[in-house]
């Protein structure tokens, strides 16, 4: 009897040992697996990339998308100077078939245009498409202009309806830098900005030569666009009036 009451002592006793554990550790569960594997097999990749550039990850991370280039940047602040680097850009291997424009309702096929922000909550580690982050759409000046959409995302894959897909191998890379920086607490938020274009003064005068409804629209975006070009730190940004209003951020 004491025997028995001896070995179900020690089974309980390994069995909240192993649960104080997981609590303490964290368990890798389900999905999850699936970021553990990726941060494995691209780590060691990426780690030599940064220190050749002179960047480390867990570094503050800055977003550009240009839809008419097809390109998405991903910019990493520098310690010493207090601005952002260009790390690398890739190109966007679709976002839907409705073209220019801001997106203005569930289902038009159309990806947003706008400033968007990105905390730790909207990224994604079991998506249907491997890894992803949600842009944060509708975002204020959306919800004032009365746009509607939901689940608008940067995401792997090669195809999309409205989000910003950028291949597997890609999302990887993009994924783990703005891991590194949200989970690092370096940074709260990471600003996305998703442009028709590169907005220069010429092809914004041309949009508007053209009579392009979007014009006005793509004038704004503009202000915020020359901040960063001019101090190479994201701008602070608002809305009202139906504008967007942005103030410089100096590093």
């Amino acid at each position: 009897m004491m025997m028995r009451f001896s070995i179900l002592a020690l089974l309980l006793g390994g069995v909240f040992l192993w649960l104080f554990m997981r609590r303490v550790v964290g368990a890798p569960a389900g999905d999850n697996d699936r970021l553990a594997e990726v941060r494995r097999r691209v780590g060691p990749g990426l780690q030599a990339d940064l220190k050749r550039a002179h960047l480390k990850a867990g570094a503050p991370v800055f977003l550009r998308l240009f839809k008419e280039e097809r390109e998405l940047e991903l910019w990493l602040r520098d310690d010493m100077g207090g601005r952002y680097t260009l790390f690398k850009k890739w190109p966007v291997a679709s976002y839907g078939a409705q073209g220019l424009g801001p997106k203005l309702q569930e289902g038009d096929g159309r990806a947003p245009e706008g400033f968007y922000h990105v905390a730790a909550r909207q990224l994604n580690p079991k998506s249907q498409w491997h890894l992803a982050f949600n842009l944060g759409f509708p975002n204020a000046l959306d919800k004032a202009l009365g746009r509607s959409g939901s689940a608008l995302m940067v995401h792997g894959g090669e195809r999309s309806v409205g989000c910003y897909a950028m291949t597997d191998p890609v999302i990887e890379l993009i994924y783990l830098l703005m891991d590194a920086a949200l989970r690092g607490k370096r940074q709260d938020e990471i600003q996305v900005q998703c442009l028709p274009f590169r907005l220069s003064e010429a092809r914004v005068a041309r949009a508007e030569a053209e009579g392009n409804e979007w014009a006005a629209f793509w004038r704004n975006l503009k202000e915020g666009s020359d901040l960063f070009e001019q101090s190479k730190v994201p701008p602070l940004v608002g809305q009202r009036g139906g504008k967007y209003l942005f103030r410089r951020s100096d590093p």
